[in-house]
């Protein structure tokens, strides 16, 4: 037995090969499209600059600002991760990474240029691929074959995506490293309505005994699709 679940991806991030980490990285996120490809790349960027060894125990942060398939990749190609805290949400709606090492004390940012496909300059297949994922994605018109073709182009371009110069895709910079403080470790509590276990410092209850944020009918925050939300209390029960 491997004791570092990781080390396949690290020696395929030290080799380059991208397009291997690439496939593993589609087998997350569902689909194989340019957004992973940009993240994958991105995450290989500033690995390269900071060291590829990460144990998911928060030596390493990746602080992205966005919440779409870029992160995908970020996540398979650096290891930071929202379930092991390594992995810190900013709601700007930017393409962008700051990858910050604890062992290093050092920083890079990473934000993605404008795309090629959408400027005068696209090729044919790059302005293909941008108006069937306006119809079938922005659109959601029901058309199969225009699916399956956006699909196509799709993985062609994220396969040369990895491929390219990443100083071609990124602007890249050293940054202040800023670390947020380690994850805190906190006690359990059993809401007394709905008998399930839940974290001490999310309980409701006051003097009336632990309860939870759901049974409590609280406002709660929410990533969804367009970012940061306030759920308003019974949405989504």
């Amino acid at each position: 037995m491997n004791d570092d679940p990781r080390r396949q991806i690290k020696e395929l991030l030290k080799t380059g090969r991208l397009t291997d980490l690439l496939i593993q990285t589609a087998g997350l996120h569902g689909h194989y499209c340019p957004g992973v490809a940009f993240g994958v790349k991105a995450g290989y960027a500033g690995l390269k600059r900071l060291g590829f060894g990460n144990t998911g125990m928060e030596e390493l942060i990746a602080i992205v600002e966005c919440n779409n398939c870029f992160v995908d990749g970020v996540q398979m190609s650096t290891g930071c991760t929202l379930g092991n805290n390594a992995l810190v949400y900013k709601d700007l709606g930017k393409t962008a990474v700051t990858i910050v090492s604890r062992k290093a004390n050092s920083a890079v940012r990473l934000v993605l240029k404008p795309r090629a496909w959408e400027s005068d300059n696209a090729t044919d297949r790059e302005k293909e691929a941008a108006d069937l994922f306006r119809r079938v994605v922005k659109e959601r018109q029901k058309d199969p074959e225009a699916s399956i073709r956006m699909q196509q182009l799709f993985k062609e371009l994220s396969f040369e995506t990895v491929e390219k110069p990443e100083g071609e895709l990124f602007e890249i910079k050293e940054v202040p490293a800023e670390l947020p403080e380690y994850a805190p470790i906190v006690d359990s509590a059993v809401c007394n309505v709905c008998g399930e276990e839940f974290m001490s410092t999310k309980d409701a209850g006051a003097n009336s005994g632990s309860v939870c944020l759901n049974c409590a009918k609280a406002d709660i925050m929410a990533v969804l699709g367009k970012g940061i939300c306030v759920l308003k209390k019974g949405m989504f029960n």
